[in-house]
């Protein structure tokens, strides 16, 4: 039986989109309101720092502009995801990013304004025109950046370079998503299966050793043969890292990429510092995966493959639903109220249809409701996708509700905890209250994976991003043995003795995308311990300063939100209270 289309499925367990536009007419004049106001808003350059009427008028002007805009734009691609084959929707998708496009062009004009106020006279604006005093921390934010700032002409050159420092990036993507190819093996039924980048981790999880290696081989076999290539690629994005943090006069690129957000550099050694504390225990589930595995030796491609069997359980979308608000109940009744009330307004577009936008995420605007693409497959791991979009969602609603639009969202640093959070509250939950052994078991072993690949894999990452960058400001060349080197030396610092590592492995930084984006991946690492250091004080009936955190939007630096929250990620407590947890995992786990 094929997949239903969109019309098949019932209304209940849709999407309601129409809370945002009643009919595409109603959208259409929203979109013909962004054109229009977009040349009332650039009207006004010129005269931002006039006076202290103009400043709030224009930044007024802008976010109303902007939240109009927001909407027909989440309109537009939810109706779009909703069926990636309509027609309509693709048009209204692609009319709105080339409107946006223009909109945004036309109002760059406002920070550098802003910018180039006298910041004496800029300080006395905000502090004695009462309607500018709630933008205080938004163009504080702005002049943080002042320093970094340099000259119109130099700005604009540094503008044109920029596309060309991108170069790197763009070639390792058409290299790696286009060219590569890796060739096929054979599955556990003797049966050709292509080696893609979608296949490959279902390959690395296949119950025969034999798939795994095969799988593991092939994959790198495609990587090695463009070793120099990718080499020079990684080189030269992080020389052009290097060369913008300086011309930017920053101390070093992991300062430029932390300031934005006023992270202080502590918190990136700390993680490094704390993680490799706790690698005994990661050392401890190796060994205990070998044994598990019944295995002599365990290698890289043995890493992935689930030691319990997934249970053979039928979750359905009512029952995981359930389950999910009960496990939310220590956040107390505001937060699953709103949560209630959001399921009966439908929030969640639940199940698979012809056309849909594969897998999940929580998005909205600042005048909708959040909304949730959901493939829902009646599978444990489906169960947690709802209840991590939920955190997603419910940060957002909370975020709304109680902060201008100018706050309406929240920083990447702290984007992850709230996610994060309700799934460890429906860990402990579904702990606490399974009877089964075997599903217990199971659940720990998922527990153990997701540190296992978001707090110690990622910091990892961090660490091999660290000592490249460090290297390249300090005059020295990225090769591609030295690159093997440096990743071959985390490999055994992370694993130990315990796996035994091919010399394939030696070379995964070369397919690693985020690379290209550096000192990002931390944020996941960071995200995940002070979201489990939360869960844990949460659990013990500290909500209060966790939900002003979920209300407080980006109306604060992040840092501060956690500390308001209940963690100090300055501090190594954070992540050493979460890796703990691990420690008690893996101990738990080697006994049952």
């Amino acid at each position: 039986m094929g997949l239903k289309t969109r019309e098949e499925i019932k209304e209940e367990y849709k999407w309601d989109i129409g809370a945002m536009y009643k009919t595409d007419a109603d959208w259409e004049a929203d979109f013909s309101k962004v054109k229009e106001g977009a040349g009332a808003v650039a009207a006004l350059k010129g005269t931002l720092g006039s006076s202290a009427e103009s400043l709030h008028n224009c930044l007024k002007l802008k976010d109303e502009l902007y939240m109009i805009a927001e909407n027909i734009y989440v309109y537009a691609n939810l109706k779009h995801d909703e069926d990636t084959e309509n027609p309509t929707y693709q048009a209204l998708s692609a009319r709105v990013d080339s409107l946006l496009t223009e909109v945004m062009a036309q109002l760059s004009f406002i920070e550098p304004e802003i910018l180039a106020i006298d910041k004496g006279t800029l300080g006395g604006y905000i502090n004695n025109y009462e309607p500018l005093k709630p933008y205080k921390h938004y163009i504080e934010g702005i002049l943080r950046l002042k320093e970094h700032t340099l000259s119109d002409e130099m700005e604009t050159v540094l503008a044109k370079v920029s596309e060309i420092g991108q170069a790197a990036s763009k070639i390792f993507t058409m290299l790696n998503n286009a060219d590569l190819k890796f060739g096929t093996i054979k599955d556990e039924n003797g049966k050709d299966k292509e080696v893609t980048h979608g296949s490959y981790l279902s390959l690395m999880e296949s119950k025969s050793r034999d798939v795994r290696k095969a799988a593991f081989e092939a994959l790198y076999k495609a990587y090695i043969a463009h070793k120099n290539t990718l080499a020079e690629s990684y080189a030269a994005s992080v020389r052009n890292a290097v060369f913008f943090a300086k011309e930017r006069k920053y101390k070093s690129c992991l300062d430029a990429s932390l300031f934005g957000n006023n992270i202080p550099t502590e918190v990136y050694h700390n993680l490094i510092k704390t993680v490799h504390a706790h690698l005994p225990s990661l050392h401890k589930y190796m060994e205990v995966r070998k044994r598990a595995l019944k295995i002599d030796t365990l290698h890289i491609y043995d890493i992935y493959v689930p030691l319990v069997p997934e249970i053979d359980t039928n979750i359905d979308y009512d029952k995981a639903k359930d389950m999910v608000i009960k496990s939310l109940a220590p956040l107390g009744d505001e937060y699953v109220s709103e949560l209630k009330a959001g399921f009966d307004a439908r929030w969640v577009d639940i199940y698979e249809n012809k056309g849909k936008k594969s897998g999940a995420y929580s998005w909205g605007s600042y005048k909708s409701h959040p909304y949730i693409l959901l493939n829902y497959d009646n599978k444990v791991n489906d169960m947690f996708t709802l209840t991590h979009e939920i955190g997603h969602s419910m940060h957002s609603h909370l975020t709304r509700k109680n902060q201008a639009f100018v706050y309406g969202d929240y920083t990447l640093f702290v984007a992850e905890v709230s996610s994060t959070v309700n799934e460890a509250l429906l860990m402990e939950y579904l702990l606490n209250t399974e009877k089964d052994g075997n599903m217990k078991k199971y659940l720990i072993n998922y527990y153990m994976e997701q540190f296992r690949a978001t707090l110690f894999r990622q910091t990892m990452f961090a660490e091999f991003e660290l000592k490249t960058h460090e290297m390249v400001e300090a005059g020295e060349a990225l090769t591609s043995q030295e690159l093997n080197k440096i990743y071959r030396e985390l490999n055994e610092k992370y694993f130990g003795k315990s796996v035994a590592l091919d010399e394939q492995i030696d070379y995964e930084w070369s397919r690693i995308p985020h690379f290209y984006r550096p000192f990002y991946v931390y944020q996941y690492a960071t995200g995940h311990s002070a979201a489990i250091a939360l869960s844990r004080k949460i659990l013990d009936g500290n909500t209060d300063g966790y939900l002003k955190f979920l209300k407080s939007g980006s109306s604060m630096y992040p840092i501060d939100q956690l500390k308001m929250a209940g963690v100090d990620m300055g501090n190594p407590e954070a992540v050493d209270l979460a890796l703990n947890v691990f420690d008690e995992l893996v101990d738990k786990f080697e006994k049952m």
